[in-house]
């Protein structure tokens, strides 16, 4: 079986800028994939790519998401194809409620007596968000905004989930509850997951296999077991334990 998603010699060009080099990448069905690497790997660009937020001039290579290639296609279509984005810094519509921010999410689907079940699931899954589900989002903490950048996800029913720097900005206490919510949504809602992340510790303690990139270049793939044990990824990444 094809993976959900996969890069095949993947390359991205900002104008003579060879940001990202001939990457190759997969993910399966119902896995949690991990990509990690210092800051300037190109990392975000690699997420950006896929869910077709850079211009498709910079790409060479290919991009298949659930069987069919997305390099180049228009954001919206391939965001409609199942692929949900929670971009770096808890991008939320701060002049609208939790509420109104959660509908928004569900603004593609035609199934709209599903919406209200899938909203009391986000509710049921990040209990604070219901507390506050008439405040504006603009108002919320960091940590509840996140979670409500991962529920809007949700409420899109996709089937792979990208995301971007989760725990960016956010307390130790709030890391941990935002990356309990990601395993559960992955292993209850068999939602399939591929994340980019700073926290290397987090990352590799969350996710199946991961992936190393070091500017623009992919340097080791493993499962996230080995990877914690691999002793030049303690040294880089995980502060040499």
């Amino acid at each position: 079986m094809a993976p959900l998603l996969e890069l095949k010699d993947f390359h991205y060009y900002y104008g003579n800028i060879h940001s990202v080099k001939g990457i190759n990448l997969y993910v399966n069905e119902g896995e949690m994939v991990t990509l990690i690497g210092a800051n300037g790997a190109g990392k975000t660009t690699t997420m950006q790519t896929i869910s077709g937020l850079t211009s498709p001039k910079g790409i060479r290579g290919e991009i298949w998401f659930d069987g069919k290639k997305i390099s180049g296609m228009k954001g919206h279509k391939i965001s409609a194809m199942g692929l949900a984005h929670v971009l770096e810094g808890r991008h939320v519509f701060s002049k609208l409620t939790v509420e109104e921010n959660l509908n928004m999410g569900a603004f593609m689907r035609k199934d709209s007596k599903n919406i209200k079940s899938d909203m009391d699931g986000v509710y049921k899954r990040f209990p604070r968000l219901l507390e506050r589900k008439t405040q504006l989002a603009g108002t919320l903490s960091g940590g509840e905004q996140q979670m409500l950048a991962i529920g809007r996800a949700l409420m899109a029913r996709p089937k792979m989930i990208l995301l971007d720097e989760p725990s960016l900005g956010l307390s130790p206490l709030i890391t941990k509850e935002v990356f309990a919510a990601i395993r559960e949504i992955n292993r209850e809602d068999g939602i399939t997951i591929f994340f980019v992340e700073q926290n290397s510790k987090i990352a590799l303690k969350t996710a199946h296999r991961g992936y190393v990139m070091q500017t623009g270049e992919m340097v080791i793939e493993d499962t996230c077991e080995n990877l914690m044990s691999n002793a030049d990824v303690q040294k880089a990444y995980l502060g040499g334990e």
